[in-house]
């Protein structure tokens, strides 16, 4: 007796690693083409790093132990014979060592953008995932670099954000951790009390005021007038540099909260000129970044209608990005999450293109006889670099017109028995005479094009 045939388990996808498909992945090929060419309008050089670092690395900063994903050979029996290496978790770690290790051959200061996949061993959300790319831009100086490289990277972050037009608007939020630091000095506060409150009021994102008053009383031990101070300051927003006042009349001074001012002042001035009602600048004085290797210059970014994501463009000044025990290379970045924006917008179909192959043209085949001749007249436009198919089979034209529609493709090519050649446009039904040695489709259907849907934000309102 023949047992029936097993049943194929069901393929599921794996949480935390998302794939697009082909009009999806358009989409994200036009967001990394914009970032490039407006970071490379800049003179940023783009790099691309290896996979993977040595878990010394990976780990010096102890904190994200818990997300890295360790490399080792499956069929390695001896685990001792493991190289000690990881996926790498962001862009950071892995530039600051390519600059240590080509520190020799590079010009400073070293403008590099990186737009590459990261991998981190985090509870899949939305807009958290354990395989995702991010976009990267940075400057980096030998042992020092001017503070105009922060109001740089500002700027053309927000000029590369007001290019994708196609996304809703961004909120840069720019603060300065020597405003923070020096205002909190001058409370009275002290060595790493500064940090303690620091941590605590970077949890405003996520807790009520009160409560995290209440942290600051009993963790940080601080006095009720600071902390009522502390939480003044972090509740000051401004699109221009009137929060500088609003700072001065909290009555609190200190010589690096001048400096934090000064500093956070000059860049939302120099930024001003390039908003836009879709990216918008904000001095916001509750930003602190939880990383303890900023030193001036914060940034995070929050989506229009989709704020539950948290932040997803961030990074700022770090005075010692690398350093090899001679020479410290201090530096200024910016990173934007590009599946952590585009993700839950391709899934909620907030985002596609109009069709999901780069095919303008579907040439059609008469019979398989003439293929040849349909493959010259595509092998003709392709050379003017019109993105042409040639039918699978010679099917009655009307149903390879079906064809087309079905892949979106917006014209149908004929070739006459007198050899002359149509173009149809099957959505208008218009056929006219066409020579592929001078036929163009008009420039909006030469490629596909980004398209934006009416859907829903966090809050259940209609874009």
């Amino acid at each position: 007796m023949t047992s029936p045939k097993a049943k194929a388990a069901p393929i599921r996808p794996l949480s935390g690693f998302p794939e697009l498909l082909p009009a999806q992945r358009y989409v994200e090929q036009q967001v990394v083409a914009t970032l490039a060419r407006t970071f490379e309008l800049h003179g940023f050089a783009n790099i691309e790093t290896r996979a993977v670092e040595p878990l010394d690395q990976l780990l010096r900063k102890g904190d994200t132990s818990k997300e890295v994903y360790v490399l080792r050979r499956l069929q390695e029996d001896d685990t001792s014979k493991d190289k000690g290496i990881g996926l790498h978790f962001d862009l950071t770690v892995p530039f600051a060592r390519f600059v240590l290790e080509n520190a020799g051959k590079l010009e400073f200061p070293f403008r590099r953008y990186q737009i590459q996949k990261v991998w981190r061993g985090e509870r899949p959300q939305e807009g958290r995932f354990r395989e995702f790319a991010q976009a990267d831009i940075d400057i980096v100086g030998r042992d020092t670099l001017p503070f105009h490289h922060d109001v740089e990277v500002a700027r053309v972050m927000l000029e590369a954000l007001g290019r994708l037009d196609f996304l809703p608007g961004f909120r840069l939020q720019v603060n300065n951790r020597k405003l923070i630091q020096g205002f909190y000095a001058g409370l009275g506060v002290s060595g790493d009390g500064i940090d303690e409150v620091m941590r605590l009021v970077d949890k405003l994102d996520k807790l009520a005021p009160e409560k995290v008053r209440e942290l600051l009383l009993t963790e940080a031990g601080i006095s009720e007038d600071q902390a009522d101070k502390a939480l003044a300051l972090a509740a000051i927003r401004a699109s221009d540099d009137t929060f500088v006042k609003q700072v001065r009349d909290l009555g609190v001074s200190h010589e690096l909260l001048d400096e934090g001012l000064d500093e956070l002042a000059t860049l939302v001035r120099a930024c001003a000129p390039l908003a836009t009602e879709r990216t918008r600048i904000e001095a916001d004085l509750s930003i602190a970044r939880g990383l303890d290797y900023y030193t001036g210059t914060v940034f995070e970014t929050r989506l229009d209608g989709y704020e539950s994501l948290g932040s997803i463009c961030s990074g700022g000044r770090y005075d010692a990005l690398a350093s090899d025990g001679r020479t410290t290379y201090p530096g200024v970045g910016i990173s934007l999450g590009l599946s952590r924006v585009l993700v839950p917008l391709l899934q909620r179909g907030v985002l596609t293109a109009d069709r999901s192959v780069p095919s303008v043209v579907l040439v059609a085949v008469t019979d398989e006889e003439s293929r040849a001749e349909a493959d010259a007249i595509a092998t003709a436009l392709r050379a003017r670099a019109i993105p042409c198919e040639v039918a699978p089979t010679a099917a009655r034209f009307g149903k390879q017109i079906r064809h087309a529609e079905r892949r979106g493709i917006p014209y149908v090519w004929f070739r006459q028995d007198d050899g002359s050649s149509e173009v149809k446009d099957i959505r208008s039904g218009n056929q006219v005479a066409a020579d592929p040695a001078t036929w163009e489709p008009p420039t909006e259907d030469l490629r596909p094009q980004v398209v934006t849907t009416d859907s829903t934000t966090d809050e259940g309102e209609s874009k």
